[in-house]
């Protein structure tokens, strides 16, 4: 690779990275602010502020993610990355229900999904990315079992946000997200088959989101 090209590179992928985790800063801050002002039930308070805390989790994951060793080719596996990274999220600029037991279930999913996310980070470490990129194959914690464990914690999580706005239009959204969720998984598992050798081992023994079923 040329100079001038890993120069752009760099450049292309610094840029993504800071609006990436300027976009979920947004949202934590516009989240933390319907918190701070005290005015909804203590339900959709509890789901606000655990939402509000994932944000920012992933706001500072992407500004700390190490240089990838490859990116996948083309525009469609950039269009689903970022549709399927951003879309969802914008739900949270949607009207916002008080009933409790919707916000309650968000809070279940938004916290088990978090928890997850960290489970899984803690051995993905500076690998995450949100556009298809080859970095490492991780076989350590929950990627002993399954493929892709962030991308259910994510999907968990994205459920909780459905919960606090739960409309047609939200719900919708969900399931348009699930079927860019699993293009994405195909992109990828395509570019880690090409950039790393070790990986086709590994995939074979593997279920990509839940054992048994997919």
């Amino acid at each position: 690779m040329s100079a001038v090209t890993l120069s752009k590179s760099r450049t292309y992928e610094w840029t993504m990275q800071v609006l990436g985790s300027s976009w979920f800063m947004l949202l934590a801050l516009l989240v933390a602010i319907r918190v701070g002002s005290f005015t909804d039930p203590w339900p959709s308070l509890l789901s606000s502020f655990c939402l509000a805390i994932f944000y920012m989790l992933l706001a500072l994951l992407i500004i700390t993610r190490s240089p990838a060793k490859a990116h996948a080719d083309g525009l469609l596996p950039r269009i689903a990355a970022f549709v399927g990274s951003y879309m969802p999220w914008s739900i949270t600029f949607l009207g916002k229900t008080d009933d409790a037991l919707p916000n309650l279930l968000s809070t279940a999913c938004v916290l088990i999904g978090l928890i997850m996310m960290l489970v899984t980070i803690r051995h993905l470490g500076r690998s995450f990315s949100l556009v298809p990129q080859a970095r490492t194959v991780v076989q350590t914690g929950p990627y002993r079992w399954i493929k892709h464990p962030l991308y259910l914690a994510e999907e968990i999580v994205i459920l909780g946000v459905v919960l606090q706005h739960l409309t047609l239009a939200t719900v919708i959204v969900l399931f348009l997200h699930i079927g860019v969720q699993v293009c994405r998984i195909l992109y990828e598992e395509d570019l880690l088959r090409r950039s790393l050798p070790e990986y086709s081992s590994y995939e074979a023994s593997r279920w990509r989101l839940i054992p048994y079923v997919w």
